[in-house]
């Protein structure tokens, strides 16, 4: 449908959705969580997290299972998702302050929508390099909180009237606090001096969120409250030697911590992510009361996820499913098929956000962008020529995936590659890369992450390539 047709068709129904602008555009509201892995709802099967907000908009929209971030750690993510360009555009691949190279305000998220005639709010955590700001990227920032604070000025202006289609970017900041769980124990065992105090309310929430249900003994709460271990706890066989190498508070806890505490980390990841949800929840039923649902059209998806004891590890920025791989949703009630899983298509939860949205509010996304519009996927369920693999791009490593295999290739050690059957291995246990069954595989994968690397100008990329 071309961008004409959408404005004429929204425009003749704008009389009859409550709440719809007078220019017939959709509202759109974005909302993110943090460092929440694809499997941390309850609608993606897990039984040891109630997640009802996330699972109503999975009940009402698509849900894809096969979204990855663009780079799993929480600032080159960020970036990626408000400007449409993987990070290696920017020449940025970690959590550093920047300065950032090639960044265009005009045509990052915010300033788009503008243009538009879009009121365009962001509240919440931003976590940006430098020079990105709200203002200068097109946002009115509405509030800094990024947890109950946040859910009460976003759940206040849905309660507005509404003069003009909004772009509500709503950013919560948690499951994030399970940080600190390592960090803080590392801390002590090592005796180093504690973190700085501005992070008084992270530890709060990790304290609340390790508490076992009342009146439970200890016994009983391991045996049955607490999560078991993951099935791929164990490190890959065969890992990369650069996993091993891991100091500070992230080695340490893969070397000393007990079955148990790993659990217990698992216990209060899930307990986070519940308190975020409901949060959620209410900015959700707000949306619902003011009539406003029926034409808003609601992303959700995180900027990364966590490891949650997957191969020894907690934390980020590794290729593996637990890390890149994270929610992501399209809800409009009344448009989206209701309840359907894509589990086919590759999608980015970054550098196709942006395009996504300019397609919903029937407008040109920036020129040029590597990213593509879910849309045809949501309401269709295919798109011609859609991408047959994708690209994750890590601090210390480069990915691509396609329906068969995951190959990442790390900095420097021996082995330095990684093959992983994801169709027969999904739980990536086993690093194939060596084996001569597999010797095809792996230069088809090189002649790939090369040719890719250079088209995304990805100097670092081009730097590991075989």
């Amino acid at each position: 449908m071309t961008t004409g047709r959408r404005r004429f068709l929204g425009s003749s129904l704008a009389a009859a959705v409550p709440g719809r602008a007078a220019s017939g555009r959709p509202n759109l509201l974005y909302i993110m969580t943090d460092q929440q892995h694809w499997n941390m709802m309850s609608c993606a099967g897990n039984r040891w997290v109630k997640t009802p907000a996330m699972d109503s908009l999975a009940a009402s929209g698509v849900r894809f299972d096969l979204a990855y971030s663009a780079n799993p750690v929480c600032m080159p993510a960020r970036t990626s998702m408000m400007t449409g360009r993987f990070p290696s555009w920017f020449g940025y691949r970690n959590n550093g302050p920047g300065p950032i190279a090639n960044f265009e305000p005009d045509n990052a998220m915010g300033n788009v929508f503008r243009r538009a005639g879009y009121r365009t709010v962001f509240g919440g955590k931003t976590h940006w390099p430098r020079p990105i700001t709200a203002a200068n990227i097109g946002f009115e920032y509405i509030t800094a909180d990024e947890r109950d604070g946040l859910a009460d000025t976003c759940a206040a202006f849905l309660r507005q009237k509404q003069e003009q289609p909004f772009l509500m970017v709503a950013s919560f900041i948690n499951p994030h606090d399970i940080c600190y769980m390592a960090i803080d124990a590392h801390a002590k065992a090592t005796k180093i001096p504690t973190p700085l105090p501005k992070s008084v309310i992270e530890r709060q929430r990790v304290a609340e969120a390790s508490r076992p249900p009342a009146n439970t003994e200890q016994a009983e709460f391991f045996r049955r409250h607490c999560p078991p271990l993951a099935a791929n706890h164990a490190p890959t066989s065969g890992e990369p030697a650069w996993l091993g190498r891991y100091g500070g508070f992230r080695g340490w806890a893969r070397k000393n911590w007990t079955a148990e505490e790993w659990r217990l980390h698992r216990w209060a990841y899930c307990r986070l992510t519940e308190r975020v949800d409901g949060e959620i929840g209410r900015v959700l039923e707000a949306l619902r009361t003011s009539g406003l649902d029926k034409n808003t059209v609601v992303v959700f998806a995180s900027d990364h996820g966590d490891m949650d004891s997957a191969h020894g590890f907690e934390h980020k920025s590794l290729p593996f499913d637990e890390s890149a791989r994270v929610p992501f949703i399209v809800s409009w009630p009344g448009n989206t098929p209701a309840g359907r899983v894509d589990r086919k298509h590759f999608v980015s939860s970054c550098v196709d956000l942006l395009p996504t949205l300019c397609d919903y509010a029937g407008i040109d996304s920036p020129a040029g962008l590597p990213g593509r519009s879910v849309r045809p996927l949501v309401e269709k369920g295919a798109a011609p020529d859609w991408r047959q693999d994708i690209a994750i791009e890590c601090s210390d490593s480069r990915c691509i995936r396609d329906s068969r295999y995951k190959y990442a290739i790390f900095e420097s050690g021996e082995p330095r590659e990684l093959l992983i059957d994801m169709r027969n291995d999904p739980g990536e246990t086993r690093n194939l890369a060596a084996t001569a069954k597999h010797a095809a595989v792996m230069g088809d994968f090189r002649v790939r992450m090369r040719r890719r690397s250079e088209e995304m100008r990805d100097e670092y990329g081009l730097g590991l390539a075989v």
